[in-house]
């Protein structure tokens, strides 16, 4: 059995032995070095050649950002950011996964020492996960220039992700015109992760972009993002589709779920509904994409190329949920092929 070599990079002495402990639980990681600044970690992964490194967001030295921007310029591979959750923790944490940082992981703000037994396992699927992923080497793409307002049929977006998705959702809403058919998002998130990425979405798209709320009618022009954690974002109403947020307990191992999203969608909205699965790992969403399909949605998969994790995307194709697997790039365009007045066919 081929061992993960990871490489922990934090300034933190505390952290890198409680990190060094959690990873040497695991048969399948192997920790290599530890290094408590982005300059000794230059040296270590030039002389260790590590398959992932964990990196934290703000050291001495180097700012993790600009030290993540060079390994993805001069050496790309898979990172996993380890952060506190703050509101600036935050925002660094999404400008790392938009600079190219396969995943994230959220460190308990205080009791440490909870991660040996609350946040053990996640840290090392993570961690194992991101050894398979597909990097992006070099700077961000450019961003997109929104498609100009057209006529659509009365149509609902629905769209899921999970690691890799920061970046890919921001490829697809880049698309979307200001006039967009209502959209709903489920992206894996912990909490306090989801207003931010919301308001960064809106940033850069033509449409509104918010956190969905209990109730809302979905509105042309509006993209909803499933808040993180607490709830799973499910499409309810006849006539008018609202959102609903349902707290019950996780499904597929998520909440909120993507397979949630893509059952209510197909419940409620039918063959009205286009669905989308993206970057992630596991398989949450494809049963669900499955149901949008046999309730006549068009339905979309990311392709194997492009996507950071293939592993929804392709639990989805294998069970017959994806009627077309496209590259990231053409995603966004196809979907608004297909809502538009003038489409001639659903896929």
């Amino acid at each position: 059995m081929k061992r993960v070599r990871l490489l922990i990079i934090d300034d933190s002495i505390t952290v890198r032995r409680l990190l060094t402990e959690i990873f040497g639980r695991d048969p399948e990681i192997e920790v290599i070095g530890a290094a408590p600044d982005p300059l000794v970690a230059r040296q270590m992964i030039k002389d260790l050649n590590p398959d992932v490194i964990t990196l934290d967001v703000e050291m001495p030295n180097m700012n993790g950002l600009d030290f993540l921007e060079k390994i993805m310029r001069l050496r790309p591979m898979p990172v996993v950011m380890v952060s506190t959750l703050t509101k600036r923790g935050t925002e660094v944490t999404l400008d790392a996964l938009a600079l190219g940082a396969v995943d994230y992981f959220a460190k308990p703000a205080g009791n440490l020492a909870s991660l040996l037994n609350d946040g053990a396992e996640g840290l090392c699927r993570k961690v194992k996960s991101a050894a398979a992923a597909r990097v992006r080497p070099g700077p961000p793409k450019p961003a997109q220039t929104p498609a100009p307002q057209q006529e659509f049929q009365k149509k609902l977006i629905a769209i899921g992700s999970s690691t890799g998705g920061v970046e890919a959702l921001i490829d697809v809403i880049a698309h979307f015109p200001a006039n967009c058919p209502p959209t709903l998002i489920t992206q894996h998130m912990p909490a306090g992760f989801t207003t931010s990425f919301a308001s960064r979405l809106d940033r850069i798209s033509a449409a509104k972009v918010t956190e969905a709320v209990e109730g809302a009618p979905l509105s042309p022009g509006h993209i909803y993002l499933a808040p993180g954690a607490v709830s799973h974002l499910e499409v309810t109403g006849r006539g008018t589709w609202r959102c609903a947020l349902v707290p019950d307990a996780p499904t597929s191992g998520h909440r909120p779920s993507v397979d949630r999203l893509f059952y209510s969608v197909a419940r409620t909205v039918g063959a009205d509904a286009i669905g989308a699965i993206l970057t992630g790992m596991g398989s949450d969403g494809a049963a669900g994409l499955r149901a949008m399909r046999d309730a006549g949605a068009a339905t979309i998969g990311q392709d194997e190329g492009t996507s950071v994790v293939y592993g929804m995307p392709r639990v989805a194709f294998q069970q017959g949920a994806v009627q077309r697997q496209l590259p990231l790039e053409k995603i966004g365009p196809q979907i608004l092929r297909i809502a538009s007045s003038e489409a001639k066919e659903t896929a």
